[in-house]
């Protein structure tokens, strides 16, 4: 046999062989998992959070929005068959001669107090800010009013501003000043309000502000003070321009908190007297709850005012942050 007629059987063997040893290789060899999807890990940890949303957030609004186009009463509040009425409540609720009175103390309510929180607290936030001695332990007394319980925030305002035994005129007295019914008195119960409620509110612009002037360097002072300039004027040309963003979402969320104020107006007046004190927070309760015959209609039509209006305030929020982004 030559060695031509040999290489063909060599090679022919060769590759049986390769292949028999081949075949038990790829019978007991896996193919690698694939990892999992980053999107399903991603819907997991929002799964809880949407959850939470659709059922305390989508699903009350949702009702409200029902409530308030429907005429609703105790039986057919029970059992579910409201006829639909449209915007039938909304007209019931422009006509009211309550409306207009409840819209100026909302709107008197919100912008006072959103003013003198942002104030005070942004000037607390500027004197803390110096970190003298027992800085930290006042920042953490101020935080007190903040802590409470509203209700007893509320119950000790009423105290203090009772028009017998109250505190306030008590000190009125001392220095010669007569008596005054903070609470009973038309024209008095809305300022009363709105001072307990600058109280409660002044701690949370304090800690948000305190927080936003800690991100500003310290060199910027020290430059502005080697160029001479004030404190008036470091406030006013450094303080002032880079705490914007963060007096923006203060004013916001105080705003938001401020319109729908309810307690602290419920305890110390109920609104009254003569509805001198009453807004639309406190005129909801009142046509839902605070009547043997409860207007639910109407007093979701209220609520939903407050909704749209703190919605507003949000989009333009939000449209403003984006072009300071733009620009």
């Amino acid at each position: 046999m030559t060695h031509s007629t040999q290489l063909p059987d060599l090679r022919s063997a060769y590759a049986r062989n390769g292949a028999a040893s081949a075949a038990p290789a790829r019978r007991g060899s896996r193919r690698p998992r694939r990892p999992a999807s980053p999107q399903w890990a991603a819907w997991a940890f929002l799964a809880p959070v949407t959850l939470y949303l659709v059922l305390f957030y989508a699903y009350p609004l949702y009702r409200n929005l029902d409530l308030s186009l429907r005429n609703y009463t105790v039986r057919s509040f029970v059992q579910s068959d409201a006829p639909f009425t449209g915007l039938a409540n909304y007209r019931t609720v422009f006509d009211d001669p309550t409306f207009a009175p409840a819209l100026l103390h909302t709107v008197v309510f919100t912008g006072v107090c959103l003013l003198f929180q942002y104030a005070i607290g942004l000037a607390l936030a500027v004197f803390f800010n110096q970190h003298f001695r027992l800085s930290a332990t006042l920042r953490a007394l101020f935080l007190v009013p903040w802590l409470l319980p509203l209700i007893v925030s509320a119950s000790t305002w009423s105290w203090m501003l009772n028009s017998d035994s109250g505190i306030v005129n008590a000190l009125l007295h001392a220095v010669g000043i007569g008596p005054v019914n903070w609470l009973t008195s038309p024209s008095w119960s809305l300022t009363s309000v709105i001072i307990a409620n600058i109280w409660i509110g002044v701690p949370f612009n304090l800690v948000v502000l305190y927080s936003g002037l800690q991100s500003i360097p310290g060199s910027l002072y020290e430059a502005a003070a080697i160029d001479g300039a004030g404190s008036w004027r470091r406030f006013w040309s450094i303080t002032f321009p880079l705490l914007r963003p963060v007096s923006a979402i203060t004013l916001l969320l105080g705003l938001v908190y401020t319109l729908k104020v309810f307690d602290i107006i419920w305890i110390m007046t109920k609104g009254g007297p003569a509805d001198s004190s009453t807004t639309f927070a406190t005129w909801s309760y009142q046509l839902g709850f605070g009547n043997l015959l409860p207007a639910f209609g109407p007093g979701a039509a209220v609520g939903n005012l407050l909704v749209v209006a703190a919605l507003v305030f949000g989009l333009i929020y939000l449209k403003v942050q984006r072009k300071q982004a733009l620009s």
